[in-house]
């Protein structure tokens, strides 16, 4: 009986190869805690309010360098709103170092917050409609101070949510934070922002909205030294895993026989993961590609629904239920279906909002209440089917492993070499099956933990330890070990057991030996477990 690699792998040997992914396990978590920053950071600067009595809406407004604009100080009544102009000139100002953005930095978010005191006279409304008149353009350093470039502009509406502990002159609002852009690159070294709040003139938005004193910025970039470590980690995985997935194609085309089901859902989990692997983002670093967040979560979707596919049919595979359709996707249409489905979801919510930014970075599906209701909705129920998905595949796991006991009971009447044998191969399947759980249930907090806002996490003391980055890198660090273990133990092997009859087997050997002969015949069988479990069911 062939098997595979997992089944007839020398003690030491296994040892050895298992160590070794646990030490590399080890690493990228270290190397995230330890080495990498922070995956992003957030920054908040005060707009600059400038005065342009022209109202000229082509005009660009900049508060630093040569040809820049006047300022105010208070808003004053006797001003137009149409000429007051909230500049915001990115990267910031710190300790009067003028900052320029990096390449390494790779995308930027933009979120607004007002500063609204509470006046009798203009109280703000509830559900109050604001409209905001946007310009963003871009310099580089070799540029003039007034050399300045369109990059997008919109008019956007965003509905102001505000309270306040106590309705007194002078006191100020608590508004919520409202979404303003999202760049899928930072190929340029500054950005201007100029936001007007044009003047109602009849018309339904910017009533009710109080009395507006200041506008802030937030803005979030991913960090040039995270991304310097993420990148270093793909172009180490990319080649290693390559080569494995090469050699177990090997192995299998080498067997006499078609694949099998399990072997190509292997080969499709490694495809996958090398797709999620390939270092495209270095391109990043020489061509402009606003479409880059769009198509990493593309990547990382398809990855998702290759590794959530594998788990549910590697476990099917292994329930070793006698039945006709096992080695067939037909017995798992309605489990791949569901997969799917959440898959494609997830993917249309992603391309309504990543992807409408490529063409307008100001769209945001978290704009109006119906939007942002929509968006929590969809958030909560991945969030939900990712962990019911985790029960179910514990589910799977459990029956699989009561089989597996249930089946034990015939080892007893086995000669002493097949029944050392096949307890071998019972406690290295189990040990990879709880690998698979863990693997499961990482993937799933992780899923979770990239939907949510960012905490960073310090340990008290001299050493620093990121808890995000070590997170992000360890499980990226998981999917590869985990992918090149499957490739490499779910290889077929080229031993064969047994190479001749045990001398020591009992009276009855020779039969079982037989049989054992007549189920390694089976062209779609790769595993001599699920021959062992077919066997006994037979009986």
């Amino acid at each position: 009986m062939a098997g595979t690699v997992l089944e007839n792998l020398s003690n030491r040997k296994l040892f050895v190869l298992t160590s070794t992914l646990l030490i590399c396990q080890v690493v990228c978590f270290l190397i995230g805690g330890l080495i990498a920053p922070a995956p992003s950071r957030a920054t908040w600067m005060l707009g600059t309010k400038c005065l342009d009595k022209e109202a000229n809406r082509s005009k660009w407004t900049y508060p630093r360098g040569a040809g820049r604009c006047p300022q105010i100080s208070e808003l004053e009544h006797d001003l137009h709103a149409n000429q007051i102009v909230f500049s915001f000139q990115i990267p910031f100002v710190k300790e009067n170092v003028v900052l320029d953005f990096s390449r390494w930095q790779q995308n930027l978010i933009g979120i607004l917050q007002l500063e609204i005191h509470y006046s009798k006279e203009t109280p703000v409304q509830d559900g109050a409609m604001l409209m905001l008149d946007t310009r963003l353009a871009y310099r580089n350093k070799w540029d003039k101070d007034s050399d300045w470039k369109l990059y997008a502009e919109s008019m956007e509406e965003r509905t102001l949510e505000c309270d306040i502990e106590e309705e007194k002159e002078g006191h100020t609002y608590h508004c919520g934070l409202i979404p303003l852009f999202e760049l899928g690159s930072l190929h340029h070294d500054f950005y201007l922002l100029n936001i007007r709040i044009p003047d109602a003139d009849g018309h339904e938005y910017n009533r009710g909205i109080g009395m507006l004193k200041d506008l802030n910025l937030v803005t979030i970039h991913q960090n040039g030294g995270f991304t310097k470590v993420w990148l270093s980690l793909k172009t180490v995985f990319t080649p290693i895993v390559l080569a494995v997935v090469i050699w177990y194609w090997r192995r299998v085309q080498a067997q006499a026989r078609p694949a099998a089901l399990l072997e190509k859902m292997i080969l499709f989990l490694g495809c996958a993961i090398e797709f999620l692997n390939f270092p495209i983002e270095w391109l990043t670093l020489f061509i402009d590609m606003p479409y880059m967040l769009l198509l990493s979560d593309i990547r990382q979707g398809i990855f998702y629904a290759a590794l959530l596919s594998f788990w549910l049919v590697f476990t099917g595979e292994h329930l070793m239920e006698s039945t006709g359709h096992r080695n067939t996707l037909q017995t798992y249409w309605k489990h791949l279906s569901a997969v799917a489905f959440g898959c494609l979801s997830l993917f249309l919510f992603d391309l309504c909002e990543r992807g409408a930014h490529v063409a307008n970075p100001f769209y945001s599906l978290w704009a109006t209440p119906f939007g942002t209701r929509l968006a929590l909705a969809l958030i909560i129920a991945a969030g939900i089917s990712a962990s019911l998905y985790f029960v179910f595949l514990s589910w799977m796991v459990w029956r699989v492993f009561r089989n597996i006991s249930s089946k034990r009971t015939a080892l007893p009447a086995m000669s002493e070499a097949r029944r050392l044998h096949y307890q071998g191969i019972i406690y290295r399947f189990k040990f990879l099956m709880v690998a698979t759980l863990t693997c499961a249930a990482m993937t799933v907090i992780g899923f979770i933990l990239g939907q949510v806002t960012e905490d960073k996490w310090k340990w008290d003391g001299d050493v620093e330890i990121e808890y995000t980055s070590a997170f992000y890198t360890g499980v990226y660090g998981m999917w590869n070990i985990y992918t090149m273990a499957l490739l490499s133990l779910y290889a077929p092997s080229h031993k064969r057991w047994p190479p001749e009859r045990d001398p020591y087997a009992s009276t009855n050997s020779g039969a079982e030996e037989i049989e054992f002969s007549r189920l390694d015949a089976d062209t779609s069988e790769i595993s001599a477990l699920a021959s062992f479990a077919k066997k006994v069911a037979a009986d």
